[in-house]
């Protein structure tokens, strides 16, 4: 694995940084899909033969973290290209991948990914969306919940299960459900927090969808599904990055601009250590991230799944300890709108959360890496 970005990395984050800066805080999603889209920033990840830019998610994350650097991070990146490009990329039918991954990559098309139900949480053995054949279709039942993105995505990747013939288990499966399919409906969730994506729960009411419908080899739903989770815990990780980046650079103006007593406030270690120490912990995410996405690309699943979770965790407390160490470095200014920092400190809380809790995640490495007994 390499400990230096080589000069094409670079010249991407500065490509990226550069865009950023030009659409700032005060982004608009669409503008800002739109362009990074005409630039090939959305599908780097993707096939060069679908129209993407022949990359991996190292690359894709490298977008998102610049991107949330400049303070305008895109969600819907974790969502469309990073999950739902890359399981269709693996194991999508070529028509599967004619038909999306030249739409995800060019940004005309966007998709969102539906796992999380209300009475699943964390655990997606308990699954209850269900798929069972109808003739030469399949028809979907279920719920799910906070799914981001429904609004403005054409179609959502969804995880069921359906019946395994041979023992009768239930297994996963990815099926792509169209935005307007009959029984599909939405209801937005009031949220706290105030996003430019929206989310929302999901009612499958007998969806009927076609054979094709199906992502993949039905007997393969595990591998296929951790194929979409490993990137999307690499890409929060790379969310939270670029958001403890930017609230970490707004605190480090200030603390050099603002004087009391004719010294600048950063001059004085009880505000430069904390910013130090911040920055040096996010450091470290970025490192985690960097190794995560390097063994997910080199195709080493298992390694990968160790490391996205060991990465989203460190960038997820990283990111809350720089958002909250930036609100206090400026006082009552951090709370203002003018320096954009009192929204993230709900938001830097999401990458404790989602897509997975940080206690989950300690489960995974207590019981995974370390072999410890398991309580539940």
């Amino acid at each position: 694995m390499p400990t230096i970005e080589p000069e094409e990395h670079k010249s991407l984050r500065e490509a990226v940084a550069a865009l950023g800066k030009r659409h700032g805080r005060e982004f608009n999603r669409e503008q800002l899909w739109s362009e990074a889209a005409k630039l090939g920033y959305l599908g780097v990840n993707l096939p060069e033969e679908y129209g993407g830019g022949g990359g991996g998610i190292a690359e894709l994350s490298i977008v998102l973290e610049e991107l949330g650097a400049a303070g305008c991070p895109l969600l819907m990146m974790v969502v469309s290209p990073a999950i739902c490009g890359t399981v269709i990329a693996r194991f999508g039918t070529e028509a599967q991948k004619q038909e999306w991954l030249p739409a995800l990559a060019d940004g005309t098309r966007t998709m969102a990914f539906g796992i999380t139900e209300p009475d699943a949480g964390s655990n997606s053995h308990r699954i209850t969306t269900t798929a069972h054949r109808d003739g030469a279709d399949w028809l979907l039942t279920g719920r799910k919940v906070f799914i981001s993105g429904v609004d403005i995505a054409d179609a959502t990747l969804i995880v069921g299960r359906t019946e395994d013939s041979r023992t009768g288990r239930l297994k996963p499966c990815l099926f792509i459900v169209p935005r307007d399919a009959e029984g599909f409906t939405r209801r937005q969730i009031d949220m706290e927090l105030q996003a430019a994506e929206k989310q929302f729960e999901l009612t499958l009411d007998d969806v009927r969808l076609p054979a094709e419908a199906l992502v993949g080899d039905e007997d393969a739903g595990l591998l296929q599904l951790f194929a979409g989770l490993n990137p999307e815990r690499i890409m929060t990780a790379a969310f939270a990055i670029g958001m403890g980046r930017y609230a970490l650079s707004q605190a480090i103006t200030y603390a050099r601009d603002r004087t009391v007593w004719n010294t600048p406030i950063g001059a004085h270690q009880a505000i430069a250590h904390p910013l130090a120490q911040a920055h040096i912990d996010l450091e470290l995410a970025r490192l985690m991230m960097q190794k995560a996405a390097h063994l997910y690309d080199a195709g080493d699943d298992v390694a990968a799944g160790e490391a996205a979770n060991m990465a989203k965790y460190a960038a997820g407390e990283a990111c809350v300890k720089a958002v909250d160490q930036a609100v206090h470095t400026l006082g009552g200014n951090g709370l203002t709108r003018e320096f954009g920092l009192a929204s993230l400190i709900t938001a830097a809380r999401v990458a404790r959360i989602a897509p997975v809790s940080r206690e989950m995640i300690l489960n995974y490495v207590s019981h995974q890496t370390l072999g410890l007994p398991k309580s539940y």
